[in-house]
C-alpha cells in the first residue's frame, strides 16, 4: 500500500512537470498561428501564475476539507481539461480562458502533494520526487518538437499531454482510498509542537503570525526568484556579456536545469543522513560558489560555463528540503497552510524576478546577472539561517518546559 501509493505519487510528479515547458517550447509557432505578438506569452503565463497563487493560498482549507487524494485527482483533472482546451483553441482569448483552470489546478496539486509527502515520506523521496518533476519538464519540449517537425502542429502536443493527464486522473481517483491508509512518519506523528492532521482550519493570517514563517517565505521567494532568473537569462548573459556563441550558451543554460534534476536525484541518497537544514545551507553555499565562478572577470568564458552547472547542482536540494522541513519547523497541523503560502511565495518569485532583472539589465547592462543572483543567494541563506536559530531556541525552551 505504502509503495503503491508512492509509485503513483512519483508518476504524478512527472505529470506535474509535463505542462510547465509546453508554452515556452511552442510559443514561437503558436503566436504566429494565433496572430498575436510574441510578448503576449507573458499574458498567458501571468494568468497561469495568478491561478497557482490563488489555489496555493486556498489549499489548506480545501485539502483539510476533502483530503490530499481528492484534491490531487481533481487538480490533475482540471489541468487535463485545460490542456485539451488549449489543443482546440483557435484564438488567443480562448487560451487565456483555459489558462485559468490550468493555473488553479497546478497550484492546488503542488501544495497538496508536497505537504502529503513532507508528512508521510522520508526526505530522500522529496528530493527524488522533485527530480521526477524535472524529468517531466524536460520531456514536454521534445513532445512539442516532434509535433511541430512532424507537421501535426502545436495543438497535438497539448492534446497528447492532456490525454496523459486524463489517464493519470483516472488512476488517482481509483487510488483515493490508499491516501487515507498511509500513516505519517514518526517525526510528524509525534510532533511536539502540534498534533498531526485533523484539528481546525488554520487561517492564513494565523499561519503568517507563527514565528519564523516570514523568514522561510523570504528564503523560498529568493530561491525561486534565483532559479527562474537563471533559467531565463543565463543564455543571454553568456552571449551578450561573455562573448559565448549562441549554441554553446543555450547548451550550458540547459545544463543548469539538468544540474537541478540530476542534483536532486543524487541528494536523495544522502538526504536522510544529513538532514534538511544542512541540505539548504549547503545548497545555497554551492550556488554561491557557482555564481562567483560566473562573475570572475577573466578573458575565457570557461569559469562562467562551469559556474552555471555548479549553481544548478547547488540549487537541487534547496526547494525539496524547504518543503520537507516545514512540518518539523512549524508543526504538522499548520504545515498544509504554510506550504500553501510557500507555494504562493515561490510562484510570486518565479513570476516577478525574471522581468525585474530584464528591466534592470536594460538600464545597467547584462553584467549585473551574477550580482543579481548573488543578492538572492545571500537573502535565501540569511533568512534560512535565522530560521534555524529560531527553531533551535524554541527546541531548547520546549526541552526545559518538558523536564520534570
Amino acid at each position: 500500500m505504502y509503495s503503491l501509493l508512492l509509485a503513483i505519487i512519483y508518476v504524478a510528479f512527472v505529470s506535474l512537470g509535463l505542462p510547465d515547458s509546453l508554452v515556452g517550447a511552442g510559443w514561437p509557432v503558436m503566436h504566429a498561428d494565433l496572430g498575436v505578438p510574441v510578448a503576449f506569452a507573458g499574458i498567458i503565463t501571468m494568468i497561469i501564475a495568478g491561478g497557482t497563487i490563488l489555489s496555493s493560498l486556498a489549499s489548506e482549507r480545501v485539502t483539510r476539507r476533502f483530503g490530499a487524494g481528492v484534491v490531487t485527482a481533481v487538480s490533475v483533472g482540471l489541468t487535463a481539461a485545460a490542456l485539451v482546451g488549449f489543443s482546440v483553441s483557435g484564438s488567443f482569448w480562448l487560451l487565456c480562458l483555459w489558462a485559468i483552470p490550468y493555473g488553479l489546478g497546478a497550484g492546488a496539486v503542488d501544495a497538496a502533494l508536497n505537504n502529503f509527502v513532507a508528512l508521510h515520506y522520508a526526505a530522500r523521496h522529496m528530493n527524488w520526487l522533485h527530480s521526477f518533476w524535472g524529468v517531466g519538464a524536460s520531456i514536454s519540449p521534445f513532445i512539442m518538437s516532434y509535433a511541430l517537425t512532424s507537421g501535426l502542429g502545436w495543438s497535438s502536443a497539448y492534446r497528447v499531454v492532456g490525454v496523459a493527464q486524463a489517464v493519470l486522473t483516472a488512476v488517482l481517483i481509483l487510488s483515493i482510498p490508499l491516501w487515507r491508509k498511509v500513516r505519517p512518519t514518526p517525526a510528524a506523528e509525534h510532533d511536539a509542537a502540534e498534533p498531526p492532521g485533523g484539528g481546525s482550519h488554520v487561517p492564513l493570517t494565523q499561519a503568517l503570525r507563527i514565528p519564523g514563517v516570514l523568514l522561510i517565505l523570504a528564503a523560498f521567494f529568493a530561491y525561486c526568484a534565483l532559479e527562474s532568473t537563471a533559467i531565463l537569462w543565463a543564455s543571454t548573459y553568456l552571449v551578450t556579456d561573455r562573448g559565448v556563441d549562441s549554441a554553446t550558451a543555450a547548451a550550458f543554460a540547459s545544463l543548469f536545469l539538468l544540474g537541478i534534476t540530476a542534483g536532486r536525484f543524487l541528494a536523495g541518497f544522502v538526504a536522510d543522513r544529513i538532514g534538511d537544514k544542512l541540505l539548504i545551507r549547503g545548497g545555497f553555499a554551492v550556488v554561491g560558489v557557482g555564481v562567483l565562478l560566473v562573475a570572475l572577470p577573466v578573458a575565457t568564458p570557461v569559469p562562467a560555463l562551469v559556474g552555471l552547472v555548479v549553481a544548478g547542482l547547488g540549487c537541487a536540494p534547496v526547494y525539496p528540503a524547504i518543503i520537507h522541513s516545514t512540518p518539523a519547523n512549524f508543526g504538522a497541523r499548520s504545515s498544509q497552510a504554510i506550504i500553501g503560502i510557500q507555494m504562493a511565495a515561490a510562484y510570486t518569485g518565479s513570476t516577478l524576478a525574471p522581468p525585474a532583472f530584464g528591466a534592470l539589465s536594460t538600464w545597467a547592462g547584462a553584467w549585473i546577472f551574477p550580482l543579481f543572483l548573488a543578492v538572492l543567494v545571500a537573502l535565501g541563506l540569511v533568512m534560512s539561517e535565522r530560521l534555524n536559530r529560531l527553531v533551535a531556541r524554541r527546541s531548547r525552551v520546549d526541552d526545559l518546559v518538558a523536564r520534570p
